[in-house]
């Protein structure tokens, strides 16, 4: 097992932002923060990062001047950058019903999650099945 690094989590929502520096500070992983494509691709590849949490409701976030949600962000992600091998994992508030079972062969995620996160274990067992990090 090894010590996650460092995340990048694409969220625009600052009470969210401040949950994620909480948690993660706790198992030792730095966390970047981002919102626009051009920071995301600039972080992407450049900061090695070994994980993406990424909310699919993005309200500030564009690709060539077009609003883009993060199933199309996730899985253009995962073309480009295709050669990083990131996990990326998807947070959502809408019930997995509303996507069909078609989620993560959409998006290219590897995984998902439901939010509210009430259990922050859950969270940690998906990024352990990912990357295998030390609690």
């Amino acid at each position: 097992m090894k010590t996650l690094k460092k995340i990048l989590i694409i969220e625009d929502d600052a009470f969210l932002q401040d949950f994620y520096r909480i948690i993660f500070k706790k198992i030792g992983a730095e966390i970047v923060l981002a919102e626009n494509s051009d920071e995301i691709f600039r972080i992407v590849s450049e900061d090695e990062v070994e994980l993406i949490i990424m909310d699919i409701n993005l309200r500030n976030t564009t690709l060539n001047s077009q609003r883009i949600d993060g199933i199309k962000l996730s899985r253009y992600i995962k073309e480009r950058f295709s050669y990083l091998h990131i996990p990326i994992i998807l947070i959502t508030a809408y019930p997995l019903s509303s996507f069909g079972n078609h989620l993560l062969e959409d998006s290219l995620a590897d995984d998902y999650l439901i939010k509210p996160i009430a259990d922050f274990n859950q969270l940690i067992e998906k990024i352990n099945n990912l990357v295998c990090i030390k609690t």
